[in-house]
């Protein structure tokens, strides 16, 4: 059998101290910072400026409380360590796992909300950066920081944290797929944004969580977890998808490099023959996109897409998607999958070994630039 390869974890996650917030942010928004209230049936919950996160609305307390229940009970040893970057690690070595590209968890809501005041917005990134940076640096060849920029209230100041973060050696930051205050990640306004992670090398990760205070496809019609989970994480990242591609963001920045992840790969076969189906009857139409390649061509050139390692005829969606396109990414210690079994299930799907060590190693060393 051949020798496994180091695997590198594209979608791993922390656990933020509750009081982080606070500490770690701008003095001059201090008494703004998320922080945890106590809730009518007696629980903690972070809330910023008036608004829970995650909203009751698209996650339920009864779900919440088996969320925790779950990770309680699968994760003991590295609950009871508070999830500390000690804990982190050795988690990793249970799973077998080389590096992990850490994003949040509280910290895919608290900025989240679509009329926060733009200060705010990216004062809660600036201190969740600084806080994930000193995390990392426990063991900074095995934690990898990816800078949180969810805050796309002002564009200017993503960009400028952006820079910064580059700047403290962060080779990816991630953005979420909804509209912040009605602009899609395709708007002209993020185009600086864009310009300036191309030309510093930084990787964009595209990372969706149900249950934030913009819209959200599901959420305007179903009330339940079961539904507006279901819908939200592949459905925002295709329209994610289709925004970069229609406005031509692709097109312009050849060199940008952009990943889809925690939405599974199943859909991405079929969206891109749609999109590229409607590109060859557009063509040409006054008002239609005038891109001179097809939307797959963009997609297989610089994008990327995580897996789930049980996704019925991955193999085959391997072989369509493209062995060098596909990202294996564990979740952890979040409770939707079990650790290290995420890890377990990967290798034990039938791929060629070149194409597991791909997805293993090689295409998250190309994504994030290592």
């Amino acid at each position: 059998m051949a020798q496994r390869p180091p695997i590198i974890d594209a979608d791993g996650h922390v656990m933020e101290p509750p009081d982080m917030w606070r500490r770690f942010i701008d003095p001059a928004f201090r008494d703004r910072a998320p922080g945890l209230v106590q809730t009518p049936d007696g629980r903690a919950r972070l809330v910023t400026e008036g608004r829970l996160s995650p909203r009751d609305d698209a996650i339920s307390a009864a779900m919440l409380a088996r969320f925790a229940a779950d990770t309680r009970k699968r994760l003991p040893a590295y609950h009871a360590a508070g999830y500390s970057a000690e804990s982190q690690v050795r988690a990793l070595d249970a799973g077998g796992v080389a590096i992990s590209f850490l994003y949040p968890t509280q910290g895919l809501y608290v900025a989240a909300v679509d009329d926060l005041d733009p200060a705010l917005a990216i004062a809660i990134c600036r201190a969740y950066n600084d806080w994930l940076l000193e995390f990392c640096a426990h063991a900074p060849d095995r934690l990898r920081p990816v800078g949180m920029l969810v805050a796309l209230h002002d564009p200017r100041a993503a960009v400028d944290e952006a820079a910064r973060v580059a700047e403290r050696g962060v080779r990816a930051i991630f953005v979420r797929p909804n509209p912040v205050r009605g602009r899609t990640l395709g708007d002209p306004a993020y185009e600086p944004l864009w310009a300036e992670c191309e030309r510093r090398g930084v990787a964009v990760g595209i990372h969706e969580g149900v249950g934030a205070h913009l819209p959200t496809v599901g959420g305007d019609r179903f009330r339940t977890f079961f539904a507006t989970h279901t819908a939200s994480h592949p459905m925002e990242q295709m329209l994610a998808m289709l925004s970069l591609v229609e406005r031509g963001v692709l097109e312009r920045h050849p060199r940008l490099r952009v990943a889809f992840l925690e939405s599974g790969c199943g859909w991405l076969p079929y969206w891109l023959w749609r999109m590229d189906e409607h590109w060859e009857k557009t063509r040409g139409v006054e008002g239609e996109p005038d891109l001179p390649l097809p939307p797959s061509t963009y997609v297989r050139r610089q994008c990327w897409i995580s897996c789930e390692p049980d996704e019925p005829g991955l193999p085959e969606l391997v072989r369509v998607i493209g062995e060098d396109r596909v990202l294996f990414a564990s979740d952890y210690p979040h409770p939707d999958h079990e650790w290290p079994k995420t890890v377990e299930t990967m290798l034990a799907v039938e791929l060629p070994e070149a194409a597991r060590r791909k997805i293993l190693h090689d295409n998250a060393a190309a994504f994030y630039g290592v």
